[in-house]
């Protein structure tokens, strides 16, 4: 038997079982006058497998009730199995669908706009491309790499709305066949990058990362979903997805190298995700990828911290003087208060 809010879904079975009763039969012997195992009776007694129409003619035969009858019941109870089924899931999507931020997906396009529960519900399913919300915690389904802040429940599910309008966004663009080796040694013509406006490298980045066989996409950040930036298999190809949460100049560069981290070491298409040994191995390739530790190093043994210096090392590396004060105030080298007006804010154009 199976229920929900509006259904009962009772089994043929509980209509034979009191057939057996009135006669003062036993399971076993009407398993023999069935010539059908004592097993099967018990299943098919507790809804275990289907009333085939062959045995509506044995019971028919045995129990004197005709077999349409028994064929009827059987219909409807599968009937009611899915149609409980039904309720039952959709109950769980409603409470599921609380913890997305609908509404703001809704505000950026992502699904349409409505106040109704089983609605939301609906639509996030077909968002995701699935038939029951309850799929997503499938590892199948969210393989992603991603660096964020701070990890809770609602945030991974924000996450995996924010990654779902990547793949959907990547599906848009062409890209050449996965070439790692060519990301490597494109490397250093991204990294020459920083020192330009968003509207001059977006284009050309771009470019260089479908080039190798990887699809670029910019999104607004989803609040709550702490994230920087993530990227995963889809396809044939790979998907990076950026946010400018922040807008600061390098943030924005210090997550896509990270990502690219992950991709030249291996880590996307993981069945769980990244490990936080991932992350950190992440963290360390993109950091000396942007600022050699060796240069960084010798700049730190200097100790001129001032303006001045910043700018002639961040000229004599060929980057941003914002990624430069962005690594210097992580490493405590300087506060986060110390020139932040030589970080660089983005305005990006979301619309790719």
């Amino acid at each position: 038997m199976m229920r929900s809010r509006h259904f009962i879904a009772t089994p043929p079975g509980a209509t034979i079982k009191e057939q057996l009763n009135d006669r003062g039969m036993s399971q076993k012997e009407f398993a023999v006058r069935m010539d059908m195992s004592e097993k099967h009776i018990s299943k098919l007694i507790n809804g275990e497998v289907r009333l085939t129409p062959e045995t509506a003619v044995r019971l028919e035969t045995v129990l004197g009730v005709p077999a349409a009858f028994w064929n009827r019941l059987e219909a409807i109870y599968r009937e009611k199995i899915v149609k409980a089924e039904a309720e039952n899931a959709m109950d769980a999507d409603v409470e599921m669908a609380k913890k997305f931020p609908y509404h703001e997906m809704a505000k950026f396009g992502w699904v349409p706009e409505t106040r109704d529960p089983k609605k939301k519900a609906v639509h996030l399913r077909k968002f995701f491309e699935v038939v029951n919300l309850s799929l997503l915690g499938n590892e199948q389904i969210t393989r992603i790499a991603c660096r964020r802040l701070l990890i809770t429940e609602k945030s991974d599910l924000a996450l995996m709305a924010w990654a779902q309008q990547a793949k959907i966004e990547a599906r848009k663009i062409q890209t050449s066949p996965i070439n790692i080796k060519g990301l490597i040694a494109m490397l250093p013509e991204i990294r020459m990058m920083t020192i330009l406006k968003p509207k001059e490298f977006c284009p050309r980045l771009k470019q260089c990362l479908s080039n190798c066989g990887i699809a670029l996409i910019f999104l607004p950040h989803l609040k709550g979903s702490f994230l920087q930036g993530a990227s995963f298999m889809d396809g044939t190809k790979i998907v990076v997805g950026l946010t400018f949460r922040g807008k600061d100049a390098d943030k924005f560069w210090f997550s896509l190298f990270h990502e690219l981290a992950h991709i030249v070491l291996g880590h996307i298409g993981k069945p769980n995700g990244t490990t936080e040994d991932d992350e950190n191995a992440a963290d360390r390739w993109s950091e000396n990828a942007l600022i050699k530790n060796d240069a960084f190093e010798r700049f730190n043994r200097e100790g001129d911290y001032s303006e001045s210096s910043v700018l002639k090392f961040a000229e004599e590396q060929g980057i941003a003087p914002g990624i430069v004060i962005g690594r210097m105030q992580l490493e405590g080298m300087i506060k986060y208060n110390r020139f932040n007006h030589l970080k660089e804010k983005y305005d990006v154009d979301f619309s790719n």
